[in-house]
């Protein structure tokens, strides 16, 4: 390699950090030498692991170990609270960088085309889950007035929203739930939570540990219908051959022969549901669904018989979907950035020198963690393959980009920044366990407003708690 690289990652999730971890090592390998930055439209790092996680996924949010250890480790230089396409241009950076990879990922929520899908008391699951977790860009107050609750959707992302919203707050407050979040579920009237799948029971987008985290819910009974548990041959031979299936059909089973408790909040999962409606006068009322069939090879077919659940709000988690960037060819249909191993083209297929893809916003919302890191490798691969004839930035200094920030007035944040506002929550948290006498015991509480955020960050102190 005849020159250092200078490289742009955006979005400081965790296609973001595995995508500057492994172009550091990779040209360090070969030799080279590369100057990294990460910018970050938020104050803080981390991304859907910090703000698209539920607050009681501990096990997943422990991914944060990880990435804070290659963040901390000096290699990649974290700019927060910069919004590319706002704050500075893509073509802007491309004068700065020899490489831009854009690792801004999916928080879309996708639509779903039905009647009624925009009445009150319908919303899309990611805004509720960006609610729960604090994101500082939503609003702090969410209406909770409904006692049944319909959940559109047979993913992780819908057992999450289900979960939360069925589960008493009080068994949140080990967790860092914000103030605010834990102030709106105590408020909530709710007693039925209704999840409903297109497919069967074989069929479903779950991982087994979400499956089983729903029985561990205190005070919710878990109800599963004998009429939707219908197994064709498809879903028989995946019973026979993947496991993750049988313990899944196994913990469902478990359930279905379990006869219902005394609990006071109940979620029902239902299969071979396709929505068709979402009725009410002025807000939701109900949702009429149709029962599906299985065609014996995974696919289903509507039978024609209507069913109604009387509900009062309905959330859809039927997918993310991906944000154009301006500046950056988008495929408004896949709700990707156009390219071909990761390497970013024109609409006609041409391949745009210098700019580069990784993660959700690459490949769609689809896969798990380690799908993202086995992305990144192949985005990162093809950039070190290039790296010869990247375009030269008309000015390679690492401070030039600090300055052009500083004199639009741009309060970014820093690593040392993240570090002290990270410092900041567990101190709150530990402030809350020793009010609680030690009865309950929180890492961290978030801190939710932007403002406090960037102050806590730039001041690089503690505000006390």
């Amino acid at each position: 390699m005849t020159r250092p690289l200078r490289v742009a990652i955006i979005g400081a999730g965790p296609a973001g950090i595995y995508a500057g971890n492994i172009l550091s090592r990779s040209v360090h390998d070969i030799g080279g030498e590369v100057s990294i930055d990460l910018f970050e439209s938020l104050p803080a790092p981390y991304g859907l692991i910090r703000y698209g996680v539920a607050p009681d996924h501990p096990r997943i949010k422990g991914i944060v170990n990880s990435l804070h250890e290659m963040l901390d480790s000096g290699s990649i230089r974290l700019i927060g609270n910069v919004t590319v396409g706002v704050d500075v241009t893509v073509d802007e950076l491309r004068a700065y960088y020899h490489a831009v990879v854009f690792a801004t990922g999916a928080i879309r929520d996708a639509e779903l085309d039905i009647p009624g899908i925009g009445l009150p008391g319908s919303w899309g699951a990611a805004d509720l889950v960006s609610w729960y977790d604090g994101h500082p860009d939503v609003s702090r107050e969410w209406r909770l007035d409904a006692t049944d609750v319909a959940v559109i959707g047979n993913g992780n992302v819908a057992l999450d929203v289900a979960r939360v919203l069925a589960k008493h707050p009080a068994d949140l407050l080990q967790t860092d739930v914000p103030a605010n979040v834990f102030a709106g579920l105590q408020g909530s009237p709710v007693t039925d939570v209704h999840v409903f799948g297109r497919r069967g029971p074989a069929h479903v987008k779950f991982t087994p540990i979400e499956l089983r985290e729903l029985g561990e819910v205190p005070d919710v009974d878990i109800v599963v219908y004998d009429e939707d548990f219908v197994l064709d041959e498809h879903a028989e031979q995946l019973l026979a051959s993947n496991n993750q299936v049988k313990v899944m059909v196994r913990t469902l089973n478990g359930w279905r022969a379990r006869e219902r408790g005394a609990a006071s909040r109940r979620l029902h999962l239902h299969f071979l549901h396709s929505p068709v409606e979402i009725y009410g006068d002025g807000r939701v009322e109900g949702i009429r669904f149709e029962r599906n069939a299985p065609q014996g090879d995974g696919s289903v077919r509507g039978t024609g018989e209507l069913v109604d659940y009387p509900v009062q709000a309905v959330y859809r988690a039927v997918g993310y979907f991906g944000s154009p960037v301006s500046g950056v060819p988008f495929d408004e249909r896949a709700g990707v950035i156009p390219n071909v191993g990761g390497r970013v083209t024109h609409e006609n297929g041409a391949l745009l020198s210098g700019l580069y893809a990784t993660g959700w916003i690459k490949r769609g919302p689809v896969g798990l963690i380690g799908h993202t890191k086995g992305d990144a490798m192949e985005t990162i691969a093809n950039l070190v393959a290039d790296r010869e004839t990247l375009p030269q930035p008309v000015d390679a200094d690492p401070a030039a980009i600090v300055e052009l920030l500083d004199s639009r007035e741009v309060r970014h944040t820093s690593w040392e920044g993240w570090l002290a506002l990270d410092a900041h929550e567990r101190a709150l948290g530990s402030a809350f366990t020793e009010e609680a006498g030690g009865t309950v015991v929180r890492e961290r509480v978030k801190v939710v407003p932007r403002d406090e955020q960037l102050e806590i960050s730039r001041e690089g102190a503690l505000v006390a708690p």
